[in-house]
């Protein structure tokens, strides 16, 4: 959903010539012509004179920032917004010094900064109760709404936005009315709160169509197109993407035109129509990428791996999703988005479903183990979390479960279907899914290292194992583990040549190899977690569902 911060400041009845330049810097602004903007606002600024006061020029270099910081330039923003707060504080105007921190908060807010905006909103706030000025009050009002919207907390915000929009309408303030109710629809839609988010959006789109406010017309028929999509209303949200794209276009908004194509891609894919999604999403990665828009090519980029998941290429899926963690992860160590932690939560979601699919595509080939790989994937988090793991760590040792054998697809079908034991020969070749399923894995970079778990979890303690002949503290740490839960779930299922051991009788077999096969410490862990673990009135051991051990 696409945001709006209030930008706000007050207007003075000044000499003509100096009104038209900022009413044509104005006009430019909500038409989304940021140069056109900018150029309107300079030429006021140098026709500023010592008459004109010092409210003049705190407005200007605000109103100038606020160009730059709507075109990404957040660090000539924050000097105009500094000068602003200084030029304000010089000639000691309370409004004009709360409204420069009120901006310089917002740069904080975008840059993840989250407790620095929100001591900056806070002192913001006070000055303007001081000044008992109920505009810039409502103003600061909506921007701690966007600042709890994007921490999650969508009630708070909706508490906030409804402050701002009573005040705005006292003030008969139909701009201001228009941005709050723009963001919350965007808060009832997180909330699923449909009817109400509706409404908001409905009454948003009156107020910037009468106040022909382009780019906010645009933003809102996005924003209804997700609504639309979220409740499967595919017609109203092609409908929506159809006068969101004829707006930017008309803008010659390269950002604005992304977001279209990125909605059309989803709708698309959603109806069934792979080749029309992937061609919009692809727009939308060309475009996010040629306007630096890290944020938009990481949500498209997702958008794409979605597509390729319901079609069954997981292959490709991957590719995508580990180019948009890379996005966001970069994105959150540059810490210019608040909620990035939030989306990688969500991207790696998406994750566990592919490797999920992935792992279960591996296994229709292989009659004798169903099952398998989610069963070695929740062994392996319960006992790499026993021995400290956490976090997204956790997150990736279940993909790794899920992929660990992956390189059976080259395995022919008559030899993992083999009743009976194999031959040397046959041994030979199913011994080789490891360095396959490596080779295959290799290419798609994950970003956490998760080769180790799909090539080495044949590899013993003795050094006799495969394909590497590691040995001891050499073979990787979490492909010790996975080899663990694997021998465990190999001797507690059935085979082709033996029914399923007891859990009791399979401890006892690994035990015996413990110090050979086995890494000797972490089977101790092992043995004395799974003994915790409960079990059924069959004696089946009871595991803990794959969320428990989901990313936190």
């Amino acid at each position: 959903m696409i945001g709006i911060e209030w930008r706000g400041a007050g207007l003075e009845s000044k000499p003509a010539t100096l009104d038209e330049l900022i009413e044509q810097g104005k006009a430019a602004e909500r038409a989304g012509e940021w140069e056109e903007a900018r150029r309107a606002f300079d030429a006021a600024f140098l026709r500023l004179r010592p008459a004109d006061g010092p409210v003049r020029a705190a407005e200007l270099l605000r109103w100038i920032g606020t160009v730059f910081r709507n075109r990404g330039d957040l660090e000539n923003a924050t000097e105009l917004y500094e000068a602003s707060l200084a030029v304000a504080e010089a000639a000691e105007l309370p409004y004009h010094i709360a409204s420069a921190l009120n901006c310089l908060a917002i740069v904080s807010q975008f840059r993840g900064q989250v407790d620095a905006a929100e001591q900056l909103y806070t002192r913001a706030s006070a000055l303007a109760q001081d000044a008992e000025d109920d505009r810039l009050a409502a103003m600061i009002a909506q921007n701690v709404g966007t600042l709890a919207n994007t921490k999650g907390s969508f009630d708070m915000a909706l508490e906030h936005y409804r402050s701002a929009l009573r005040r705005f309408r006292r003030l008969d303030d139909e701009m201001a009315a228009a941005l709050v109710l723009n963001n919350m629809g965007m808060a009832h839609v997180d909330l699923g709160q449909w009817s109400n988010a509706t409404r908001a959006f409905d009454e948003a789109f009156e107020l910037a169509d009468r106040l022909r406010d382009t780019h906010l017309l645009g933003t809102v028929e996005l924003n209804r197109a997700e609504l639309h999509l979220k409740r499967a209303s595919y017609e109203e949200a092609r409908d929506c993407c159809d006068r969101a794209f004829e707006v930017f276009s008309r803008m010659g908004s390269q950002s604005g035109l992304g977001e279209a194509y990125k909605f059309y891609g989803a709708l698309f894919r959603e109806m069934n129509k792979p080749g029309l999604s992937e061609t919009h999403l692809r727009h939308a990665i060309e475009l996010a990428t040629s306007c630096e828009d890290r944020l938009l090519e990481a949500e498209a980029q997702n958008e794409a791996a979605l597509l390729h998941l319901a079609v069954g290429d997981n292959r490709h899926a991957l590719e995508r999703l580990n180019r948009a963690h890379r996005l966001f992860t970069d994105l959150r160590a540059r810490a210019e988005l608040l909620d990035v932690d939030g989306r990688l939560d969500r991207l790696e979601d998406t994750f566990l479903k592919v490797v999920k699919a992935w792992g279960e595509s591996i296994e229709s080939k292989d009659r004798y183990t169903a099952g398998h790989c989610e069963r070695v994937a929740d062994y392996a988090c319960m006992l790499a979390a026993s021995l400290g793991f956490q976090g997204r760590d956790l997150t990736w040792i279940r993909m790794g479960g899920f992929l660990h054998d992956v390189g059976k697809i080259a395995v022919p079908a008559e030899i993992l279907n083999k009743p009976g034991r194999l031959s040397p020969e046959e041994f030979d070749v199913m011994k080789s899914h490891t360095a396959a399923g490596d080779e295959m894995i290799a290419p798609l970079n994950f970003p956490y290292d998760i080769r180790p778990l799909v090539r080495n979890h044949h590899e013993r303690w003795d050094g006799k194992g495969y394909p590497d002949g590691l040995a001891g503290e050499a073979i990787p740490l979490v492909a010790r583990i996975l080899c663990v839960a694997d021998v465990y779930d190999a001797l507690t299922t059935a085979r082709s040549y033996r029914p399923a051991l007891p859990m009791h009788e399979a401890l006892r077999i690994m035990e015996r190899d413990a110090g050979t096969g086995l890494d000797p410490r972490i089977f101790g862990i092992f043995r004395r977690v799974i003994l915790e673990q409960p079990v059924n009135r069959g004696g089946v051991l009871r595991l803990p569902t794959s969320s428990s051990f989901a990313a936190a």
